[in-house]
């Protein structure tokens, strides 16, 4: 169990002193976030009802996506069950309606896919400025599945409209990435953080759920996992490297829960599916 006060030590050993009212608290059983005085919550889904996510809160991607990954998003992957989401990664085919022989393009390229999952967003319906986010989940660490929470700034193409990965993970460590316009176009300039698991020396890691949480406020981007401060980005060193007079992270930005299969998680082939990726909650606090 952490404590407050063993919380705070880890942080000054690492040469972040903070006061108390800067970071989140969070319990030692890392089921809640506590967020400092004078913050609200001002959006969130416990997923308490079973069937289909709330229609209100999230939309899906459809597809073949991003990064060259194996499988087709679509929305039957994505679920609530016994007051969780639950997306699932299946070895299933599916026919690609979007099939070009001959393209160029990969998405285009492909007859067809041998996997599914699903992507959910909040693009088009809510998007934040500021403010501490927090998921409480449980993620597959096996080979070739890439699940994350992640959010997009709603104002520019990638990546002038700002990444930030709060959970990711794909081959044996867990990345919390703050990204933004490198010098040269469609290239990002990364403030990344990877841990492998096998440093936290906890055999039964994967079996249980656990906090992230981003404190993102007008100067400095945080990020948190069960308590331990992962990464920290100073926002004057994000302006955009090409316009330097914009930063993506004063920018309104919408959240993305998704499980990926292949591309940068490796190939999945002795992987046995389904695989899950779970959330008990998505929390959103800010100031009033």
């Amino acid at each position: 169990m952490i404590t407050r006060r063993a919380f705070h030590y880890r942080l000054a050993a690492a040469g972040l002193a903070f006061a108390a009212s800067d970071v989140p608290l969070i319990r030692g059983d890392s089921e809640e976030v506590h967020p400092p005085h004078g913050y609200h919550l001002v959006w969130h889904d416990d997923f308490s009802h079973d069937g289909r996510p709330n229609p209100h809160h999230w939309t899906y991607e459809h597809g073949f996506v991003r990064n060259h990954e194996l499988q087709w998003y679509q929305p039957q992957n994505a679920f609530c069950r016994g007051g969780r989401l639950i997306i699932e990664a299946r070895r299933q085919t599916v026919q690609n309606p979007n099939y070009q022989a001959g393209s160029r393009k990969w998405q285009l390229s492909r007859k067809c896919a041998h996997y599914t999952s699903a992507s959910l967003t909040t693009r088009g319906m809510h998007s934040w400025k500021y403010g501490i986010f927090a998921m409480r989940g449980r993620i597959d660490i096996r080979q070739g599945l890439w699940p994350a929470w992640w959010m997009l700034g709603t104002s520019k193409p990638w990546p002038a409209c700002g990444e930030v990965d709060i959970m990711e993970y794909y081959q044996g460590h867990i990345n919390a990435n703050v990204g933004w316009q490198g010098p040269a176009k469609w290239r990002a300039k990364w403030k990344a953080k990877f841990t492998y698991l096998s440093t936290l020396h906890d055999p039964h890691w994967a079996k249980q759920f656990h906090l992230w949480v981003m404190h993102w406020e007008p100067t400095f981007i945080r990020l948190y996992l069960d308590g331990h401060l992962y990464n920290h980005v100073n926002l004057s060193q994000t302006l955009d490297l090409r316009d330097g007079n914009y930063n993506p992270f004063h920018h309104p930005m919408y959240m993305i829960l998704n499980l990926a299969v292949g591309g940068a998680a490796g190939n999945p082939a002795h992987t046995h599916f389904p695989g899950y990726f779970e959330v008990d909650y998505v929390r959103v606090y800010q100031r009033r």
